[in-house]
């Protein structure tokens, strides 16, 4: 088969240290992908005036598939964040992130397997705020019939093709009845074309109680924008924090998987950086590449890199933030000699 040209922006930061770590991994399983490089965040800034260029989003369209390393974007200065233009330009409605636990992460949870599913368009997110009057600010909640339909069917189309059995939605319908009314009274009629997958709704608030009490119970979290933000971090920390979940922001036609940690400029360049986020992001592109193209090698090169790297972390073989003492490279190569 042809190599595959897949979108790479290294990002700032770590990011480079981490690319070149996930690269060395990707190459040795077998996958047949062909790197594009394009610039973002401080890194595009160097080279002209914006962070996120015209030339990267062109590269997305074209070959609909990135995966990204974590950018920085100046705060103060009047730049919109990496994150935000991307999602917007491409139209990448919803935000996936799987959150598992892995043997040899020590946390207060075994068991914990879910999927955090966020709308990514719309809410408290959506940026109409204006002065109402002197000392009173507004800020605007948006849900439209369009948004809220395509993000619940996302989440049941996915918990069907992995498997899962319950979709679970978080609201604050019992105040916000309009928008998070919307929200869910449009998760009830998807559902209902999905028999065999649970349903299930709850306030926004219960929800975080239950999820602390026993994250074990939940399997397909559907959220808004806002709401989704906050689960998604709070989720990772149940399983050891943003060092060890993926993260994509998906579309109907394309599709972008990232690190969902920062850029870390005060390690930069010293090769003690964790790459599994990025990683954990890429084997979800190769599955997602395996879905949408039916190329199941793709399949089969992600097992091998998800079972390597949990053998390696399992065995203590890890980097210094998860309590071994091995670099960036060093670990790239641990999770290789695993194969």
């Amino acid at each position: 088969m042809s190599k595959r040209k897949v979108v790479l922006i290294p990002g700032d930061g770590i990011g480079p240290n981490i690319t070149t770590a996930v690269k060395k991994v990707v190459a040795a399983s077998g996958a047949e992908i062909d790197w594009v490089e394009r610039k973002a965040g401080l890194a595009a800034l160097e080279e002209g005036p914006d962070v996120l260029p015209e030339s990267t989003i062109e590269s997305i369209k074209e070959h609909r598939v990135a995966l990204k390393g974590p950018c920085t974007t100046p705060i103060g200065e009047g730049f919109t964040s990496v994150n935000v233009q991307l999602r917007k330009e491409l139209d990448l409605y919803s935000a996936i992130r799987p959150v598992r636990n892995l043997k040899g992460v020590e946390t207060r949870f075994t068991d914990v397997d879910l999927v955090i599913i966020r709308e990514n368009t719309e809410g408290l997110y959506s940026g109409v705020e204006n002065t109402v009057s002197p000392g009173v600010v507004m800020s605007m909640k948006v849900a439209t019939e369009k948004a809220c339909t395509r993000i619940a069917e996302k989440a049941f189309k996915y918990a069907r093709m992995r498997g899962r059995k319950k979709v679970t939605v978080f609201h604050k319908a019992n105040i916000m009845k309009l928008t998070d009314g919307l929200f869910i009274r449009k998760s009830r009629e998807v559902s209902e074309k999905y028999s065999d997958i649970e349903y299930e709704e709850i306030i926004v608030d219960a929800g975080c109680m239950k999820l602390v009490q026993n994250p074990t119970q939940f399997d397909v979290l559907l959220l808004e924008n806002l709401y989704g933000d906050l689960m998604s971090d709070l989720c990772a920390g149940l399983v050891g924090g943003l060092g060890v979940v993926p993260g994509s922001n998906i579309g109907d036609n394309r599709a972008v998987f990232e690190a969902v940690h920062g850029s870390a400029p005060d390690i930069a360049g010293k090769n003690i950086a964790n790459p599994l986020a990025l990683l954990m992001s890429c084997v979800m592109m190769l599955n997602y590449l395996a879905d949408n193209e039916g190329e199941k090698h793709y399949t089969e090169c992600a097992t091998s890199i998800k079972n390597a790297y949990s053998k390696a972390v399992e065995q203590g073989a890890t980097t210094r933030d998860l309590g071994g003492d091995l670099g960036t490279q060093e670990f790239a190569d641990a999770i290789i000699e695993r194969f």
